[in-house]
């Protein structure tokens, strides 16, 4: 008997003794759909983090992406999330019209990965070939009150347009966007994503396309944190010169129910490993660490603070 209680003891001793990162056994990494960019990079993460952070176990979720993503984290949910940085805005914010009923008061940011760029695509056949030849044809702006959806709702703003001007609104993921594309029942898709997004290069290798630009004038108009950008030359197929559009930053995203101490592993090994992730997808490259502490509307996790001081980033 007293050999039992001393064991249990000792066992009580040994898991109150334990690491963080251990009592944290699980790691969600909320991302979007399959054929965008957060969901390859996710993956490459959920990787990384399954082999060398001991024992924790990673899933990788498909979601709607940036809103969705937010309030699962506020749910306690999920452990890290992909989010634009005007979503991020939002939800810190609680704006109600982009779809946060209340401030998600939990989030914290691990840190700013790479732009994405408001990339507007038509089939040639529709005839659209600037903002305005957008009214009164058929345009997919991402699923409902996606981050995309909110980004269509800001570039049609700026250039003096609602839905109403419209044809026809769809409220479809990319690769669903696509399809009614290829099928001659879409005119145009936004996408804001990373330069080479799949659904589109799938576009692009199909059927012929024509990459809408957004003049600089229009993204002033919007202001931060929208910023003018370029889609480089034959980033799709038929796409021989650069195009203006606008972009804005993504970000990786936690709770502050995640500790200190895998919050610091998390961040630590996203910017230690970014040839995995240039691997994983060609946005990867333009994630750099000497711009993840930056321009965040949501204030840092104390882990991913301690990593940027390390490196000389935060004082």
């Amino acid at each position: 008997m007293k050999r039992t209680i001393f064991g249990v003891a000792a066992a009580l001793a040994l898991a109150a003794s334990a690491p963080c990162a251990h009592a944290q056994s699980f790691i969600n990494v909320l991302t979007g759909g399959t054929s965008g960019v957060y969901y390859p990079l996710g993956v490459a993460i959920g990787k990384i983090y399954g082999d060398k952070i001991p024992n924790v176990k990673t899933q990788v979720q498909a979601t709607k992406a940036s809103v969705e993503n937010l309030i699962l984290l506020q749910q306690g949910r999920g452990e890290l999330a992909f989010t634009l940085g005007d979503s991020l805005k939002a939800a810190w914010d609680g704006d109600e019209e982009a779809g946060f009923k209340s401030k998600l008061d939990k989030l914290r940011t691990i840190g700013a990965i790479y732009p994405n760029y408001i990339q507007i695509v038509a089939t040639t056949e529709s005839g659209i070939k600037t903002l305005a030849d957008l009214k009164g044809k058929s345009l997919s702006v991402g699923a409902p009150k996606s981050g995309t959806e909110l980004n269509s709702r800001a570039i049609l703003s700026a250039a003096g347009m609602s839905y109403k001007d419209l044809g026809k609104v769809e409220y479809l993921p990319f690769a669903e966007s696509v399809d009614l594309m290829k099928n001659r029942q879409l005119g145009a898709t936004l996408q804001s994503a990373g330069l080479g997004v799949a659904s589109l290069k799938d576009l692009s290798t199909s059927s012929p396309i024509t990459v809408v630009s957004v003049p600089k004038e229009t993204v002033d108009k919007i202001g931060p944190p929208f910023i003018a950008a370029t889609i480089p030359a034959n980033t799709y197929t038929g796409q021989d010169k650069d195009v203006p559009t606008a972009a804005v930053v993504n970000y990786l995203v936690t709770s502050s129910a995640v500790s200190d101490d895998l919050a610091y592993q998390m961040t630590k090994l996203v910017y230690e490993s970014l040839p995995e992730l240039q691997n994983a997808h060609a946005a990867g490259k333009e994630i750099k660490l000497e711009t993840a502490a930056t321009g965040s509307p949501v204030p840092l996790h104390p882990g991913a603070i301690r990593y940027y001081k390390e490196k000389g980033l935060i004082k």
